[in-house]
């Protein structure tokens, strides 16, 4: 049966987190985590601060080992899998805090991403001869000719990282994980800090690698309008626990989603900041119908 590129199968899940417990000493930072994540979909973790989500990347990409429970990813069990083969198999990532070289180029960054896959030896990369000249020369024409020219960076490709606006650092950082030629891309926090049009481009480059390139994306966000917009599957974590998952119209109107951002706050309230971040053209609408009802919890209380 074909599968149409970016489009979530019906067949058996690209990764599977099931049962994950991550413990650091007496604290548990994740406690029965489990959901999947289909081929071709975009599939976002939220969640308040401290709710866990950048420790269950963390713990998917290799650099947490769980307490408990398992990872499996094509079918594999990868729970015990160090994180440089992880990459190898398919799992690239960015970083909630940027991690590039900042003394290096955009170039020579990307180029790193790529590294893991290459099959020159030491010796061979050592004298530069052989093998590893023309995989150098192959990995430089495919960065130049199709990540770079992707992510609309080609001007700045031989600019030094550390000369780079943030927005254009993020986006360097998204093709250095490109480069590692991923199945899942895991993206933590890929618009936070950034302004409007910063955000609207990044969007587009998460949508465009879905439809072009037919990478599933893994990611952690805040922006709740692009979460709303992009995402086919929406997983919720508060204090380490999936509280909900879903379609992101089902996580939107779930009470306990509502209450794990507000506490005891005002449920319409945070329903009609969502409702506006996904929709900035109703925002006024909704807005105004969630007002009567705050106040009228107000006088009550």
């Amino acid at each position: 049966m074909e599968t149409t590129i970016g489009q979530p199968s019906e067949g058996s899940p690209l990764l599977q987190v099931s049962d994950v417990t991550l413990a650091f000493g007496g604290v548990k930072a994740l406690s029965g985590v489990g959901f999947a994540v289909q081929p071709g979909s975009i599939t976002a973790v939220i969640g308040p601060n401290g709710a866990g989500k950048t420790s269950l990347f963390n713990t998917i990409s290799g650099f947490y080992r769980p307490t408990k429970g398992s990872i499996r990813f094509r079918g594999q069990d990868i729970t015990h899998t160090p994180a440089p083969q992880r990459a190898k198999l398919g799992l690239g990532r960015s970083f909630q805090n940027i991690a590039l070289f900042r003394g290096m180029t955009v170039l020579d960054n990307i180029k790193l991403g790529r590294h893991a896959h290459l099959k020159s030896n030491v010796f061979d990369a050592l004298f530069y001869r052989g093998r590893a000249q023309r995989e150098e020369a192959q990995l430089r024409r495919e960065i130049e000719e199709r990540i770079i020219d992707f992510l609309e960076i080609d001007h700045i490709r031989h600019a030094p990282v550390s000369a780079l606006s943030y927005g254009l650092q993020k986006r360097v950082e998204m093709a250095r994980a490109l480069a590692m030629q991923p199945q899942i891309l895991m993206l933590d926090e890929p618009v936070a800090g950034m302004n409007r049009e910063e955000t609207e481009d990044m969007a587009r480059f998460i949508l465009d690698v879905r439809a072009e390139w037919g990478v599933t994306v893994l990611m952690v966000e805040h922006d709740m309008g692009m979460v709303m917009d992009l995402s086919d599957h929406v997983v919720v974590l508060n204090f380490g626990q999936v509280i909900a998952q879903g379609v992101p119209a089902v996580v939107q109107a779930d009470p306990e989603v509502n209450r794990a951002y507000l506490g005891s706050g005002n449920v319409h309230e945070l329903r009609a900041k969502l409702q506006a971040a996904a929709h900035p053209a109703t925002a006024l609408t909704t807005a105004a119908a969630a007002t009567p009802v705050a106040a009228h919890q107000g006088a009550s209380a």
